[in-house]
């Protein structure tokens, strides 16, 4: 059966959907509220630890192949857990897909879409001009405290500047420690970050002093979080936005593994990122374990976008893939997710349900005691697939749209990826590029030619996604 076949029976599906469901509640009323699976199975609402480090490539951790920087702490937690193979980010770039993450809606959708958009922010102590979350964005953070969390995160923001709606705890975190600022986040020694919308002051940092690694303030921070909130009555949820391994590639020490290693001095402090990413992931899984937590506590791990660099020939960061961050190919969007809740979670597992960074908050909002009934979603709940390892229905679409470097466009539905570029020069143009993943995950070779009614499905589907912001528009007339 074709694509376009698929697209008539669902649409035949979704006419009939509003009869079936009037029916479906009539005979049963109480499905037309909200329903609890926790508290009906007599459990407790879990503890939820979201960690989600910066510029991390798909090949980078043990787990998925990489054979020269050591992770053994994740490598662990993924045989403790399920292991995703066709996770992706929200974006490219980090901005943007924090924003999917926080908000449950792709690039089309989010309000925040690239780094830098076209209005400057009142209060703000940067000139660039960055785009702010809403007071009428619903953040994962929000949804959890409305259903009992106590709310933390500490790390990088990057979705409001001072004296803006997107501050954090604006967002619906009761308490924040860290960047605000993408392009202050690249400085691994910083002489302020913030708490609380106030700044906290470094002051062995201060006139360039490298003292204090901010990356240590931030795994300290998350330790100390789980050790006040852990056994409590009410649920946690911490969100660890680590910087690691983004540049600037500054570390306080070299790990001693890499000393020796005939890499560039940046390749071996990568490396030694990447390591320490694992080493600090340990603590705070140890953290839970000793706080006898472990199996009533969600742990996620993912990456915000691919790798900056491939590092090819060195770490293959990309792990075989085409591109890096700020592409729209697998290199720049597909990325680890490791997921684990022992008891709860099905362990050992190896899951290749598509899915992506936009699922996050209604699967967290499942876990935390709601199905969700938020129909402004893209994300669908991957609450059963954790559960008993199942798979997400194959025909889902997931779309992105990118900003920069002339505009770019990418669905992907089953085996098929289309991509569009130089939006800004050509407009919505015809001429996309179309991969079958299942033969060629590599993208090498473009099939448009030989499938053009699968190209006009796909172009159709890239301007019904994308719904026009002023903000964040594409460069050409058609879209102003």
């Amino acid at each position: 059966m074709s694509i376009t076949d698929n697209l008539k029976i669902r649409h035949r599906r979704i006419c009939c959907l509003p009869f079936l469901m009037l029916i479906y509640f009539v005979l049963h009323p109480a499905r037309g509220l909200a329903q609890n699976p926790l508290k009906s199975a007599g459990k407790k609402q879990p503890n939820i630890i979201l960690i989600v480090v910066d510029d991390l490539g798909y090949g980078d951790l043990g787990c998925y192949g990489q054979r020269k920087i050591k992770t053994p702490n994740i490598d662990a937690f993924a045989a403790n857990g399920i292991k995703f193979t066709d996770f992706y980010a929200g974006s490219p770039v980090c901005a943007p897909s924090r924003s999917v993450l926080m908000t449950g809606k792709h690039t089309g959708h989010t309000t925040v879409r690239g780094n830098f958009g076209r209005d400057d922010n009142p209060g703000s102590d940067s000139e660039e001009k960055r785009i702010p979350l809403r007071d009428n964005d619903t953040t994962v953070a929000e949804v959890l405290k409305g259903q009992g969390y106590s709310t933390a995160i500490t790390g990088k923001w990057g979705l409001g500047e001072p004296n803006t709606s997107g501050l954090p705890n604006n967002q619906g975190f009761d308490e924040w420690f860290g960047y605000l600022n993408q392009k202050r986040a690249h400085s691994h020694f910083p002489d302020y970050i913030w708490k609380n919308g106030k700044k906290y002051r470094i002051k062995m940092n201060a006139k360039g002093g490298k003292r204090v690694y901010s990356h240590s303030l931030f795994t300290n921070f998350a330790i100390d979080f789980i050790e006040r909130k852990a056994n409590k009555e009410k649920p946690f949820f911490l969100y660890v936005p680590y910087l690691l391994p983004h540049k600037e590639y500054e570390i306080p020490e070299i790990n001693k593994f890499y000393k020796n290693m005939p890499w560039s001095p940046d390749e071996k402090v990568y490396a030694s990122m990447v390591s320490l990413i694992d080493k600090d992931f340990g603590r705070i899984w140890e953290t839970v374990q000793n706080a006898g937590i472990e199996k009533n506590t969600l742990i996620i791990f993912t990456s915000d976008n691919g790798a900056a660099k491939r590092w090819d020939g060195t770490f293959d960061s990309s792990g075989g893939l085409r591109g890096k961050k700020r592409d729209v190919y697998e290199g720049g969007i597909r990325v680890p997710l490791i997921i684990s809740m022992p008891g709860t979670v099905q362990m050992g597992k190896t899951n290749n349900s598509i899915s992506y960074f936009g699922d996050l908050l209604p699967t967290l909002q499942e876990f935390g005691g709601s199905v969700p009934q938020n129909r402004t979603l893209d994300g669908v709940s991957l609450h059963g697939v954790l559960l008993q390892n199942s798979m997400l229905d194959g025909n889902r679409v997931l779309y992105w749209e990118f900003h920069e470097e002339g505009g770019k466009q990418a669905v992907r539905q089953g085996k098929w990826k289309a991509v569009r570029l130089d939006i800004d020069k050509r407009g919505l143009h015809s001429n996309l590029e179309l991969y079958d993943l299942d033969k060629d995950m590599k993208e090498e070779k473009n099939l448009s030619q030989f499938f053009p009614d699968t190209v006009e499905y796909f172009r159709e589907i890239m301007e019904r996604e994308h719904v026009v912001s002023n903000n964040f528009p594409f460069d050409f007339e058609g879209d102003k």
